[in-house]
């Protein structure tokens, strides 16, 4: 978790394997917002980073998987979610 923002905000792509976090922020137009609603993604969502895949990233939410590039994984902005059972 190297570039922590100013109110703890991560982004997806420095956010370690098996973590969940919450969007709080996507730092990109329209085009971009709704292709990540299209794909069940919107703020306040909760995900899980399953995997990384070369440069992108395998995320869960609410039960399905979505593989994003690089460049997506930079621009969504997240708070870390405490893994307590």
């Amino acid at each position: 978790m190297k570039s922590t923002l100013s109110d703890d905000l991560v982004k997806l792509s420095d956010l370690p394997v098996g973590s969940r976090a919450a969007i709080k922020r996507v730092k990109g137009g329209r085009l971009l917002v709704h292709r990540l609603l299209s794909l069940g993604l919107r703020t306040g969502s909760e995900i899980e980073l399953l995997q990384r895949r070369g440069s992108g990233v395998v995320v869960a939410c609410q039960g399905n998987r979505v593989a994003l590039g690089a460049g997506v994984a930079e621009k969504l902005l997240l708070s870390p979610v405490d893994k307590t059972v």
